[in-house]
């Protein structure tokens, strides 16, 4: 991408050279880990494809965020760091597009730390149109149209048109007739409710036939990506899908009766060590992570599985095939379970 390139270029103005290797972890910053559920539009942050490229432009990683190790070891030097929740090229309904996009600098035998903060990188327009437009044009069909496609908008349509920033045109489809309604130039993550209605004509019985259009942007409903609410632990838990984060639930030991997301990555715990590998051996407790690539413990949930359902449906020694899959438990968060904070006490899980 461009983009990715112009980076790059920035990067390695920055000349730090090649000697030694250094450590590189990339994350979310604090309260972006895991995006808000309350709309299906809001993308998961486990589903953001992490893009890591040195100065030159060679692939370092790329992939899955949830598949990303939690550390890089890579030639000192520059690199670019980037996450896209999706691919967005051309005019799409729900389709939010959230990224970010940093350049970091690793030193011989130091570690280096990305914290990224995804908004949206995209534009949108969501129409509201009048009954009376209906009846003035039962048989117009309404378009929105950017240089790169453009979309037929129903007059029941209620979802969000998103297209790259830029000029989006409002247009008026009556047989091989096109009227351009109304062009506005949008930038990153702003996102316009358009009210379309007629004004009448002054006499008693109007002319719908001759109506003029009126296109009005409602200012009190303009709003950008940061109208979502993104991350933060308050009110997390009560449910599934308002499910703490991994993280989120280290720093909330005592917090009782919660349910906390995360990716079952081990288990075979003692109190210095746990299994990250099959076979397991202990049907008594797993470790959950915030990626399915975690691989240390210090980063992890410790669960105790009691006997019954939950150790029955959960244990890595009956169902290997457990391990890497992403599991909402609901308990107690304790400060220490095999030498780490845990969850104890299950009332409930979903796989």
């Amino acid at each position: 991408m461009f983009w990715l390139l112009l980076a790059a270029v920035s990067c390695e103005a920055l000349g730090v050279g090649d000697d030694g290797t250094g450590i590189l972890r990339v994350s979310f910053a604090d309260g972006q880990e895991e995006m808000t559920r309350t709309s299906a539009e809001i993308p998961d942050a486990d589903d953001f494809t992490i893009t890591v490229a040195d100065s030159k432009g060679r692939s370092v990683y790329s992939g899955l965020y949830s598949a990303c190790p939690e550390e890089l070891e890579v030639p000192s030097g520059s690199y670019v760091v980037s996450a896209l929740s999706a691919d967005f090229k051309k005019p799409a309904f729900s389709a939010p597009q959230y990224g970010d996009e940093q350049c970091v600098v690793v030193k011989d035998g130091t570690a280096a730390d990305v914290k990224l903060e995804c908004n949206q990188q995209n534009s949108g327009v969501r129409l509201k149109v009048d009954p009376d437009f209906l009846t003035a044009y039962p048989d117009g069909v309404l378009f929105l149209k950017s240089p790169e496609g453009k979309l037929m908008y129903g007059y029941s349509e209620k979802r969000i048109a998103y297209f790259l920033p830029g000029q989006v045109s409002l247009m008026l489809s009556r047989g091989s007739v096109d009227e351009v309604l109304m062009t506005r130039t949008l930038q990153a993550g702003e996102v316009l409710d358009l009210k379309v209605d007629v004004a009448a004509s002054s006499s008693s019985q109007p002319d719908r036939t001759s109506a003029r259009i009126k296109v009005v942007v409602d200012t009190s409903r303009v709003w950008v990506s940061d109208a979502y609410e993104i991350g933060g632990a308050s009110g997390k838990g009560s449910e599934p899908s308002s499910a703490m984060t991994v993280s989120q639930a280290l720093a909330s030991v005592g917090t009782q009766g919660v349910w906390v997301c995360g990716y079952i990555v081990g288990g075979d715990l003692t109190s210095s060590s746990a299994s990250f590998s099959a076979p397991f051996k202990s049907r008594t407790n797993i470790l959950i992570g915030p990626k399915s690539s975690t691989s240390q413990k210090a980063s992890c949930l410790s669960v105790q599985l009691p006997a019954g359902e939950f150790r029955d449906a959960l244990n890595l020694v009956d169902d290997s095939s457990l391990l890497g899959m992403k599991v909402y438990i609901k308990g107690d968060i304790v400060e220490a379970y095999y030498g780490i904070p845990g969850i104890k006490n299950i009332s409930d899980y979903k796989l």
